[in-house]
């Protein structure tokens, strides 16, 4: 059964953290995994930032081949909440100004490590197992990840500028995407999905004005 994409975009988003297994370089044939944060770029596809000193690190410049395992956030039973393994191909790259700024909005601490050793990687999906649930679950494929659509990094600051004036003092706008925003408020990472559907850029603009109103509401009533 193939699953819905709109849940499979929203916990990619909303995960803040994942598990990453990579192949191990000093122990052939048996996998490395460690917990990384997870952060997404303009094509829904996880970021990672590493230090070229990490064991991750040097089993990926060895080796691409890797998996992502992440979880619904704030569930109370693992055997019932929503988890993704992701299974793709590392592929080391210098972001772009937009991109690094995407990515420091959502960990702003990280900015000192830029000036260290680290590196950037992005992952290829090749295959994306979907659990929703017991007895619900299912495969995504490359092309069907693909085929996404996707909001440019120039048109989501674009949008961040337009309503930055109208974000309530405690929240503030990690990312923006057809599917929904992800946003900080009281400390913690939140994902608003926007339906069933994506959104057309062309709506977008809208929307998140809708949405920023929505969210100062609730903070007022708070």
């Amino acid at each position: 059964m193939k699953p819905a994409v709109e849940p499979v975009i929203d916990l990619l988003h909303g995960a803040t953290y994942g598990t990453l297994a990579t192949q191990s370089n000093r122990l052939p044939g048996y996998p490395y995994a460690t917990v990384i944060p997870n952060v997404l770029d303009e094509c829904h596809r996880p970021l990672l930032l590493v230090s070229a000193l990490a064991e991750h690190t040097r089993n990926l410049l060895a080796d691409p081949r890797l998996s992502l395992s992440l979880l619904e956030p704030n569930c109370d039973n693992v055997q019932t909440a929503a988890r993704l393994t992701l299974i793709g191909d590392a592929e080391a790259f210098e972001p772009g100004d937009l991109l690094q700024a995407r990515y420091l909005r959502y960990l702003p601490d990280a900015e000192q490590y830029l000036q260290l050793d680290f590196m950037f990687f992005r992952i290829i999906p090749k295959r994306l197992r979907s659990i929703a649930g017991l007895g619900r679950m299912g495969w995504l494929e490359a092309d069907d990840f693909g085929s996404l659509p996707s909001l440019s990094l120039e048109t989501e600051y674009r949008l961040l500028d337009s309503v930055q004036h109208a974000v309530p003092e405690g929240i503030s706008i990690h990312g923006i995407d057809c599917y929904g925003i992800d946003y900080l408020a009281d400390g913690l990472r939140r994902r608003l999905g926007f339906g069933e559907t994506a959104v057309r850029e062309e709506y977008l603009d809208a929307i998140l004005h809708e949405v920023v109103t929505q969210l100062a509401l609730e903070k007022s009533g708070e």
